[in-house]
């Protein structure tokens, strides 16, 4: 099929209105499928991190202000041991030319500024759609078929629709699913007297039982998160069993013998939940025909790495570059599948590292212990902070090429 120009984009969370806007700036209509009500996306999630080369990505199709207006900075990270000692800061990427640093905001804010700017842009979003089948059309098209029993018909489909993605299962039936990372993920807020803290800092400790994290808003406010390991994934039904006191007296328990904040961040902290931790190392097919996945549907990465919402931008960017330059789908699917797969998948190795070093047993931890000064220390030096250049220095041209 020579030269689309609808697209049925399936997700409304981060990843489909920006790919929408990236595809409308190329050129195509593209309508968003949600399978929420408008309030379920936007309660969902707490707060995340989008690192300077997201920022950078949004900022090619003119949609960084979604980021920039909310949150507040986060340029740099400083590490701690559970016994008190620090380790080392480190910048959380290199800032950008005009100044911006990688930035933290609710979840909630992204979702709905970003939502916000699609529907300015008249781009149209329908909710209660619930993607159940789609297939090829014999005009090259694509036919999607909806839950509530209604149809769409485009040239091509594009899978936003996260790291459960039933986009990814068309294309592939013996597709991977999330691969369980050995911890779980919970965080949340609370005002605490006498918190000390850095100004635009995360404050990381390695606890001796649990990782721990956190940052001081500009009112005052801490945002947290943790990471209780567990060699097996809670399942499902003990995660919707489990009360907020339950998790809090667990979370409390875990950082007792820390010398660190976490268990009064934790006491003062308001109801939070605990949820497994996935990533999606390698998906071997992204697309097929008329149709392709993207962000966490094709690559999640595990929160260590910071960088999900960015690589969800990257992909938007890059896909409808491709789409605008290459005069077929099925070329313009490779050229973005060659653009993107090597550095996801390094992005996505990274973010599992990140995850191993905060679940060590006895021994491990007394080694990990021991080396993290000496390591800390050479990841303070500028040799080392340039080692990471690739992950975010990465910047997506608007205005160049893409050539098959």
């Amino acid at each position: 099929m020579n030269n689309p120009r609808t697209a049925l984009v399936i997700g409304g969370g981060i990843a489909g209105p920006v790919t929408a806007m990236a595809l409308q700036r190329a050129g195509l209509d593209a309508t968003v499928h949600e399978a929420q009500d408008e309030s379920a996306g936007l309660a969902h999630g707490v707060y995340l991190t989008v690192a300077v080369n997201g920022i950078a990505a949004l900022r090619a199709i003119d949609a960084h202000r979604t980021v920039t207006d909310h949150g507040f900075p986060t340029g740099k990270i400083e590490f701690a041991s559970g016994t008190g000692r620090h380790l080392a800061t480190v910048p959380n990427g290199m800032a950008l030319p005009d100044g911006t640093v990688t930035r933290t905001l609710l979840r909630s804010d992204l979702y709905g500024a970003i939502t916000a700017e699609a529907t300015r842009r008249g781009i149209r979003t329908e909710h209660g759609k619930r993607l159940v089948d789609a297939a090829p059309t014999p005009s090259g098209g694509v036919l999607a078929r909806f839950a509530d029993g209604t149809t769409a018909e485009a040239d091509l489909l594009i899978g936003a629709d996260g790291i459960h993605s039933r986009v990814r299962r068309l294309i592939d039936p013996n597709a991977p699913g999330p691969r369980y990372t050995g911890l779980g993920n919970t965080g949340g807020f609370a005002r605490v007297e006498g918190i000390t803290g850095t100004p635009g800092a995360y404050h990381m400790v390695f606890g001796k039982r649990c990782f721990f994290g956190y940052t001081i808003a500009p009112d005052g406010q801490v945002w947290w998160f943790g990471n209780p390991p567990r060699p097996t994934e809670i399942p499902r039904e003990q995660l919707a069993a489990t009360t907020a006191g339950q998790w809090r007296t667990m979370m409390l328990d875990l950082y007792r013998d820390d010398n660190s904040p976490a268990t009064a961040i934790v006491a003062a902290s308001e109801p939070f939940k605990v949820f497994n931790q996935y990533d999606l190392p390698t998906v071997p097919v992204w697309h097929r025909g008329p149709m392709i996945i993207v962000g966490d549907a094709a690559h999640a990465v595990a929160p260590s790495s910071g960088q999900g919402a960015s690589m969800a931008a990257e992909d938007a960017v890059t896909l409808a570059k491709c789409l605008r330059d290459l005069p077929t789908t099925e070329a313009a699917f490779t050229a973005y599948e060659r653009l993107r797969r090597e550095r996801v998948q390094r992005v996505v190795a990274h973010g599992s590292r990140g995850s191993g070093s905060k679940q060590v047993g006895p021994i491990g931890r007394a080694i990990r212990d021991a080396v993290l000064p000496v390591v800390m220390k050479r990841m303070a030096r500028p040799d080392a902070l340039n080692s990471l250049s690739w992950l975010f220095d990465h910047r997506t041209d608007w205005d160049s090429p893409v050539r098959a």
